[in-house]
């Protein structure tokens, strides 16, 4: 293409979304084998560290876009199409399987004294945090994220033992209810203990950076592993975060850390992508990432977003306080459902699984009542 040139890496960002299931003699492609369909590529052509183009491609004609490309950018071109619409493969938590051919809730249970919205309500008291992680997943969450470490905006390191001592309790009791656990930790020994107590998932804010051993216990292990996008720590993420072109840096970021999970022996269809919302980016920053979601399926992996409460929603809305924002975590989860995500991170789970099923229900007929 004239205005494409051959030494630049192209991203293909899905857009153009409609909500029935069908193809139109293919002019719609269906997103990671999920609800969503989707018309067009947004084409990102990005070249010496900055975009030199911006092409709108019909899915229709993105063939003999791709033919007029270099040999290297279309074979890359059809690479990262392929990841695309590839169907993700459902987790296998335990005794429950978790599809992901449709959105999922992951509810956040922190058991932490200073957690940003929900700290202190249930430290100290395993038994009845379990209880409430039971009743979220009777509510519909399909796995039960346990937190024991704040990580908002200032927040101060936690000594592993007192996490262990916060998490691992619960995660045996809900481990004995037959609940799909995700332990929300940065670090190796709490990452052991939590799998030993019956955890399945490791979700690390860090991408497995800030542990040493992280890496190696999850690989063992053998578990999912959501990596995060992040820049600096608690301390220090929000101190003037800057980026040239945030989707693409957050993009290439955890491409890289993709590749350094593999090669650590964490196998590919077991890593999850999460652009880390809030961490290390303004709302500017913030709102580019939502608004290019999509841009993630490239990568192959599924994707999961929590932005439930977060200050992006006070940002746009009065400043209104954390224990305010559930009108603006359920659009912004169900504007994740639209760009295909497959686990949405909530804290509200009753309300997040009600709107996701009128989502679902307004594109698959067969759940909608005669």
């Amino acid at each position: 293409m004239a205005d494409i040139p051959p030494s630049a890496r192209l991203y293909f960002r899905p857009t153009g979304f409609v909500g029935a299931p069908f193809d139109r003699d293919g002019q719609a492609l269906r997103l990671a084998g999920g609800m969503t369909w989707f018309s067009a590529f947004d084409v990102i052509a990005v070249d010496g560290g900055r975009r030199v183009a911006d092409r709108l491609v019909p899915v229709e004609r993105i063939d003999s876009f791709i033919d007029g490309l270099s040999p290297a950018q279309a074979e890359a071109a059809r690479a990262t199409i392929a990841r695309i619409v590839a169907p993700r493969a459902p987790l296998k938590l335990g005794e429950r399987v978790v599809r992901l051919d449709q959105p999922q809730v992951m509810a956040i249970l922190n058991v932490t004294p200073d957690s940003f919205s929900d700290g202190g309500r249930h430290e100290g008291d395993a038994a009845r945090a379990a209880d409430l992680g039971v009743a979220l997943a009777a509510e519909g969450a399909a796995i039960i994220d346990v937190g024991g470490e704040s990580t908002r905006p200032g927040a101060a390191t936690v000594w592993e033992g007192d996490e262990i001592a916060r998490t691992a309790p619960v995660i045996e009791r809900l481990a004995r209810a037959g609940t799909a656990i995700s332990i929300d930790t940065r670090k190796a020994a709490v990452m052991e203990a939590a799998i030993a107590a019956g955890a399945h998932i490791v979700n690390d804010v860090s991408a497995l950076l800030w542990d040493g051993r992280a890496a190696e216990v999850a690989a063992r292990a053998g578990c999912p592993v959501v990596l995060m996008h992040h820049r600096g720590d608690p301390q220090t993420m929000q101190d003037d975060p800057r980026y040239g072109d945030v989707l693409i840096e957050v993009y290439d970021w955890l491409e890289d850390r993709i590749a350094a999970a593999e090669a650590a022996g964490i196998r590919r269809d077991a890593i999850i992508v999460d652009p880390g919302i809030g961490f290390g980016k303004t709302v500017r920053h913030n709102l580019a990432i939502m608004n290019g979601l999509a841009l993630f399926h490239g990568l192959g992996c599924p994707v999961l977003l929590g932005a439930s409460r977060k200050r992006l929603i006070g940002a746009l809305a009065d400043e209104a306080p954390a224990d305010r924002r559930l009108g603006g975590s359920i659009a912004l989860a169900l504007a994740g459902a639209n760009a295909g995500v497959q686990l949405i991170r909530v804290h509200d789970v009753f309300e997040t699984v009600q709107a996701l099923k009128i989502w679902r229900g307004m594109r698959d007929e067969a759940l909608s009542p005669l």
